[in-house]
């Protein structure tokens, strides 16, 4: 992709991770039964720090237009973990000082179910120009708890230049054809020691993710969302844990990997030690501006049977409005304004964030200066969402506990699974 892409930085490092903990609470938040958006005044909005300081200027325009009504931005910590904590602790203590608060999609089971977040009138909302993947991770049990102001789906970053000399044109559309070309990459004069491969495999939340996507990309998952039983004892998942035990071991992922957090591998790749990188959109503007020297292009994810494309795990996150919020009505209203097409356009050109509405995906002005958002768009109507359960901070620490160990050569994935399997029995009860 050669079109020039302006500076663009990371806002917020969206869906890249959680908490491995869970919250302790020991019950439901009191919130009221029948809900009323009442009160008009000043509010604030709660999210994660604003790494690309853009934010500021889409709440100037809120507060522009709504004197009296001013919202005011609190940045908390970069670690989602203690964001988390942060707002709960916020609810737990029945305190007004959050008002609306951007929540990472897979919190909004265990905040809906512990009346952390208010139901939102859906009749309020434009559901049709959402993504329907994007809109269904608002909802927890068939209700809307919170509306999507961002979404994520994961790509494949992969060197162009490389490629080119090694005999190749395209991107690898399976995991055989991309060990097949890395070991053409690695045949050519001063590459034998690039890694084949790089993800997020530190044991945080972006392990949970990469793990998740690998379980998709063979054909298995780990709780069935329909029936809510645990089925990730399968030969599917295995496969899904084995090939990157495999290449591990076999080197093709550096050891160091283990290691890797959303902007080492974004380091790594950008520093030429890295053919193929999984990883996010945001990373796209980073290299092309840090490293123009790097040639490079992304794809879909690659799945592990021919015709099948990977799948990715389905990022984001969602603005909700908590019980505790004195001025309802206009909180209700700043959700509108915040997830709106017009804010969509603006955090896409200003803070780089994935867009949840449709029509800005197919946008030619927006393609032409983004020109991933149509592998993206692809990238998010297939994707899966992590586990939608109440106790998600057990889960995904569940999910980290039994597969790190197989990477690091430990375990065999065969019991990796089994260990999965039978916490994930524990935890939901199943």
């Amino acid at each position: 992709m050669k079109a020039k892409v302006a500076v663009l930085a990371v806002a917020g490092l969206l869906a890249t991770g959680l908490t491995a903990c869970s919250s302790g609470s020991s019950g439901p938040a009191t919130a009221p039964e029948d809900v009323a958006f009442e009160g008009r005044g000043p509010i604030t909005y709660v999210q994660g720090k604003d790494n690309s300081g853009k934010l500021q200027g889409l709440l100037d325009q809120w507060n522009a237009d709504h004197p009296g009504e001013e919202v005011t931005m609190i940045e908390l910590s970069t670690e989602p973990d203690q964001q988390r904590q942060s707002m709960i602790q916020n609810a737990e203590t029945k305190s007004d000082a959050y008002c609306t608060l951007s929540v990472d999609n897979v919190w909004v089971a265990e905040f809906a179910a512990n009346q952390w977040i208010l139901p939102i009138p859906e009749e309020e909302m434009s559901k049709e120009k959402f993504l329907e993947p994007v809109w269904n991770t608002g909802l927890y049990r068939d209700q809307l708890y919170a509306v999507p102001h961002g979404s994520d789906g994961a790509l494949l970053y992969y060197r162009t230049d490389l490629l080119e000399q090694a005999g190749y044109d395209h991107a690898p559309a399976t995991w055989d054809e991309m060990d097949e070309m890395c070991e053409a990459v690695r045949a050519l004069p001063g590459q034998e020691n690039i890694a084949c491969y790089a993800g997020q495999f530190a044991k945080y939340e972006g392990l949970t993710v990469n793990v998740d996507e690998l379980i998709h990309s063979a054909g298995g998952q780990m709780i069935d969302p329909t029936t809510g039983q645990v089925v990730v004892d399968s030969p599917e998942a295995r496969e899904g844990l084995q090939v990157v035990a495999d290449w591990i071991d076999e080197g093709k992922i550096a050891m160091e990997a283990l290691n890797y957090k959303e902007e080492d591998g974004r380091n790594a790749f950008q520093s030429g030690k890295v053919l193929f990188l999984r990883n996010w959109p945001y990373v796209y503007s980073l290299v092309q501006n840090d490293a123009p020297e790097i040639k490079f292009d992304v794809a879909p994810l690659p799945g592990f049977k021919e015709g099948e494309t990977g799948a990715s795990s389905l990022g984001g996150h969602n603005v909700a409005i908590s019980p505790f919020c004195e001025n309802k009505a206009t909180a209700l209203d700043f959700v509108k304004f915040y997830t709106s097409e017009e804010a969509q356009t603006y955090l896409l050109r200003e803070a780089s964030l994935a867009p949840v509405w449709g029509s800005v995906y197919d946008d030619p002005a927006n393609i032409e200066q983004y020109p991933y958002l149509p592998t993206l768009k692809e990238s998010i109507e297939a994707a899966y969402p992590r586990p939608q359960v109440p106790n998600y901070g057990d889960v995904t620490a569940a999910i980290q506990d039994a597969t790190f160990p197989v990477f690091k050569g430990e375990i065999s994935a065969d019991e990796g699974i089994s260990q999965l399997a039978a916490k994930l029995s524990e935890l939901t009860g199943q």
